[in-house]
């Protein structure tokens, strides 16, 4: 890191902590030429690489104006919102890469968003999954009634509930 004093182009690390929910580090640092001291933060980059090939960093916020509009009028309140942009993020920043395809983004929130609400589920999978027909839905719906959601299974929601207050 370069002293922003005297320039010189390596510093000492005195201190460090997170900040920002563990996604960013602030180092207090000091250089060895000058002995003047300053602060840094360091922020773990996660870039969405888009159809088009250009990237652009994740953004919790357009998770949440993707999920708003699949459960407009659906009874989910804000805040079950916001900890399903927060799982989504931290199941993309667990994989450890730092460049991710935008498709990758949308098959992460599908899970949450199943446990969360399965008309809102249905709703976004749609447009996600790109559904032509009828018969798309009455698919999906069959996966729905097959494989049983943490929501819908009491025993599984228990434990999703008894995990989620550890962290």
């Amino acid at each position: 890191m370069i002293c922003p004093f005297c320039r010189h182009d390596d510093s000492r690390v005195i201190d460090s902590r997170p900040v920002e929910d563990g996604t960013q580090i602030r180092r207090r640092r000091e250089c060895p030429q000058c002995s003047q001291r300053f602060s840094t933060q360091e922020v773990a980059l996660l870039n969405i690489i888009k159809r088009s090939g250009a990237t652009e960093p994740f953004s919790r916020e357009k998770v949440l104006v993707g999920v708003r509009k699949a459960c407009q009028g659906r009874p989910v309140n804000e805040d079950d919102l916001i900890l399903l942009a927060q799982r989504v993020e931290e199941a993309l920043r667990s994989t450890g890469q730092a460049e991710i395809e935008a498709n990758e983004v949308g098959m992460a929130i599908l899970a949450p968003l199943r446990d969360l609400d399965e008309v809102a589920y249905l709703r976004y999978a749609s447009v996600y999954r790109n559904f032509a027909s009828l018969e798309d839905f009455e698919g999906e719906i069959a996966l729905l009634r097959a494989l049983p959601s943490n929501s819908s299974n009491p025993s599984s929601a228990s434990k999703t509930l008894t995990n989620s207050g550890k962290s």
